[in-house]
């Protein structure tokens, strides 16, 4: 449940990071300026990046956990 704990709050981290970024390279502008309705076209396009970020943070911060138990301390 731990691991759970740690995945889903880093998720939600990478996938904050990876939307943060889109928006300051001109997603707000694509946006903006679409022609056809947001939600068939753009969400498509958005969605992918902003999971892959989350489950990268996520992975990630699983692994490093891992490592930090398995790593004796003295």
């Amino acid at each position: 449940m731990e691991s759970f704990k740690i995945f889903r709050w880093w998720f939600m981290v990478g996938a904050l990071m990876a939307l943060a970024v889109i928006m300051i390279q001109g997603g707000v502008r694509d946006l903006m300026l679409a022609q056809e309705p947001i939600w068939e076209i753009k969400m498509v396009e958005l969605i992918p990046p902003i999971v892959g970020g989350g489950l990268l943070g996520g992975c990630i911060a699983l692994i490093l956990n891992r490592i930090k138990k398995t790593t004796p301390t003295q």
